[in-house]
């Protein structure tokens, strides 16, 4: 029997339905999970891995224990915990420590079980278990081959300890695969994040100012699917390229400063802290909603807004009224973290497909490579980008072009001239 640590044990059978749902929509990990769990290459591995615990990931965890792997888990996050899911992986016999809500000091403690089997891998969300193998756990290091990491900001933190030398082993930036980056972050993103802030508010959207701090491939997704409803997108930036291309799509691009008096509803998607601070809750209207689909939850200094509050109430599931002292009223969902997994149930199962399937690839490379790789971030090889998207088209009927050997010549054809 594994161990584990869930919030209701009964929920299990509940948390398999959504599981056996998820699996319906998720061919290209299927299609591994059947592929493999015949070879079964991750025998012997130990796998520690902190990631939300979503019906998506526990199609993940169960392709990685097909192929063999020995897998313990945590949530990469407080509040996307699905306690159903988590109890159905603990009943199949997964190691798990994760529930709903958790306090700081009991999020560490769930990270810190599943290292006590001594991994091999880690698979990891944001970098939290990296960073607790490096600062608190280094006896770990000797056994650990290599790691993976899913998000943006994890892998931008890791690149910074490779270049400072503090990273001790080798590490596959997932984020950086282009069916994950230009689809997850892009489509996943835009539609969980509009559909957690649903769920929290039931808000229309069309005709209201929807203002997005971030434009890159989150903020991207965001800013499409509002449009698509009928919102007036308008776009905060620092990096001109990218305040140029929201310009260039057709949204109004400003400062914060600006954008807080006139936004009806704001999202955070940078990676940076203090996006919105004190100045800008004390200029907002009357009314403003206020959430971030960031990894961590230091976009919208809350502590800021806490001062200015005479009075805070939770008015509906995951969504927190606070009065200020003249009266006027912000509403600030899923406590200021990631609003597509604390108010609803994250991307859907059908773009984790390709995200997890590279997830799963990264494991089978640092299973093969990662005693002979030094302590760096790398990539996956972009073909597998190409199959990943193929086995998807495929699984939808559709089918494409492909070149013909004389075409395939002329690509390469440098002397072939006008």
């Amino acid at each position: 029997m594994a161990n584990y640590k869930v919030a209701n044990e009964k929920l299990a059978a509940q948390g398999r339905l959504k599981i056996e749902w998820a699996e319906s929509r998720m061919p290209v990990l299927m299609r591994l999970r059947e592929k493999y769990s015949k070879t079964k290459p991750l025998k012997g591995q130990r796998i520690a891995g902190c990631l939300h615990v979503t019906k998506e990931t526990a199609v993940l965890v169960r392709t990685l224990a097909a192929a063999g792997a020995e897998v313990s888990w945590s949530g990469c996050n407080p509040l996307s915990t699905q306690d159903d899911i988590a109890a159905a992986l603990a009943a199949d016999g997964i190691s798990i420590y994760a529930w709903h809500n958790l306090s700081r000091e009991e999020f560490y403690w769930c990270i810190d079980r599943t290292l006590d089997f001594k991994p091999t891998l880690t698979l990891d969300d944001g970098a939290d278990l990296i960073f607790s193998v490096h600062n608190k756990h280094q006896e770990l290091l000797k056994y650990v081959i290599g790691g993976t990491e899913e998000t943006t900001t994890g892998v931008h933190r890791l690149r910074a300890m490779a270049k400072d030398g503090a990273l001790k082993y080798p590490v596959v930036a997932i984020n950086d695969a282009e069916t994950k980056w230009d689809f997850d972050n892009v489509y996943g993103t835009g539609q969980s994040s509009i559909d957690g802030i649903l769920r929290a508010t039931s808000v229309m959207l069309a005709g209201k100012n929807f203002v997005i701090a971030g434009y890159g491939h989150c903020g991207k997704g965001c800013a499409s699917r509002a449009r698509g409803m009928g919102a007036n997108v308008i776009v905060t930036e620092i990096k001109p390229t990218a305040a140029l291309k929201a310009t260039l799509e057709g949204y109004r691009v400003m400062p914060m400063d600006e954008a807080a008096k006139i936004g009806d509803i704001f999202i955070t998607a940078t990676g940076m802290k203090d996006v919105i601070v004190d100045r800008h809750f004390r200029s907002m209207k009357d009314g403003a909603i206020v959430c971030n689909t960031g990894h961590y939850d230091c976009e919208i200094n809350l502590g800021d807004l806490e001062k200015l509050a005479k009075n805070t109430r939770e008015v509906r599931p995951n969504n927190d009224e606070h009065t200020m002292a003249d009266g006027h009223r912000i509403y600030v969902l899923g406590k200021g973290r990631l609003v597509n997994l604390a108010a609803a149930e994250g991307h859907p199962s059908e773009v984790m497909d390709m995200s997890f399937a590279n997830q799963f690839q990264g494991m089978l490379f640092m299973s093969r490579e990662g005693k002979n790789l030094k302590a760096d971030v790398y990539t996956l090889d972009p073909k597998l980008d190409q199959e990943i998207a193929s086995i998807k088209l495929e699984a939808t009927g559709i089918r494409i072009d492909k070149l013909t050997d004389e075409q395939v010549r002329y690509g390469s054809d440098y002397a072939h001239g006008t």
